[in-house]
């Protein structure tokens, strides 16, 4: 499609600087109608595609925008990671108003392309156009070996539960920079997990390779709105320990278990192991370091979430987690 010469020169700005196509399986990279990709032989192919729209996912006068653009990829690769996968390329359509064509667009490239250089996904092309408003898509091309995808719908009665990291804590961090007005730095956990992100590649690609978990889920929208979606998905219900959920510290405890089980924006994976892989399990997991995992609870035939509280009384879990359409 032919484009106007000051698209031109916006579309050459935009793809400078990524990681070299062919590492990431492209015979053919940007510049053609279309590019042109081969996956590995002995791997199947995980396609994903991600909204990050201004005013819903982020904020120009609060957001760095190295941070919109470094998350704009992590988020959607953190959904290759929930199936056990790994990035290879991806695909960016963006649309801008003329006013951000400079400082902005240049700090939102240089936050892309760090994500980029970090997940080693190459940019394979995309699109360009004007709107008032910033929209971005990042679709993303990933990969896991045959059959070792772990898919949501895989979880059974007396499996245990268990979350990578901490829950929470880009809740609170957008919390702080709300606080802030967008001028606090990047300099404490919760803030660095609002603004930068890091998707959990490296765990889900271990469990999967391992075949260690039964099913599994990146935690976008909270806690207690995922686990249910995965609890319909494979037609079991959920008991956890608020006791268990690891929240996040410096809040008074009321809130910060309202923040794990409800805070979305974590991109931590939700996983269940079966008895019969738990002590593999724990034998394996000496040696993966890469982030902390908690039990949390274990799966049951009811369909139906329950928290156990501190004083050891049960409640109803009702999904609290973000959902765009609900009034």
């Amino acid at each position: 499609m032919a484009k106007s010469s000051s698209e031109d020169a916006l579309v050459r700005q935009v793809f400078q600087g990524f990681p070299a196509a062919r590492q990431a399986g492209l015979r053919l990279g940007p510049g053609d109608d279309a590019a042109i990709w081969l996956p590995r032989k002995g791997h199947e192919t995980i396609l994903t595609s991600d909204w990050f729209l201004e005013g819903t996912h982020f904020l120009r006068e609060l957001h760095p925008p190295d941070s919109v653009g470094w998350k704009c990829l992590t988020r959607a690769v953190s959904d290759i990671a929930a199936m056990g996968g790994t990035p290879r390329c991806f695909l960016l359509n963006l649309a801008l108003p003329p006013a951000v064509a400079g400082p902005w667009l240049n700090g939102f490239l240089s936050g892309l392309r760090r994500a980029a250089r970090r997940l080693g996904c190459a940019l394979a092309g995309g699109d360009t156009t004007r709107k008032e408003r910033i929209l971005i898509n990042v679709t993303v091309i990933g990969e896991v070996a045959k059959d070792c995808a772990v898919l949501r719908s895989g979880a059974r009665p007396e499996d245990l539960l268990f979350v990578s990291g901490r829950l929470g804590e880009a809740e609170l961090g957008l919390r702080l920079l709300r606080k802030s007005r967008g001028k606090a730095r990047a300099a404490g956990a919760a803030l660095r997990k609002h603004l930068y992100p890091e998707p959990r590649i490296a765990l889900g690609s271990w469990l999967a390779r391992h075949g260690i978990a039964s099913a599994m889920m990146d935690l976008s929208d909270g806690l207690s709105t995922d686990l249910a979606r995965l609890c319909e998905a494979s037609g079991v219900g959920a008991v956890i320990s608020e006791n268990a959920v690891p929240a996040p510290a410096g809040v008074a405890r009321e809130e910060a278990v309202r923040l794990a089980l409800h805070g979305g924006d974590d991109y931590e994976l939700l996983f269940m192991v079966p008895a019969s892989r738990i002590r593999r399990f724990r034998r394996l997991l000496k040696n993966q370091r890469e982030v902390p995992v908690s039990c949390i609870g274990s799966i049951t035939k009811q369909r139906k979430l329950v928290l156990v509280k501190e004083d050891s009384k049960t409640m109803e879990l009702v999904p609290g987690g973000w959902d765009p359409f609900r009034e």
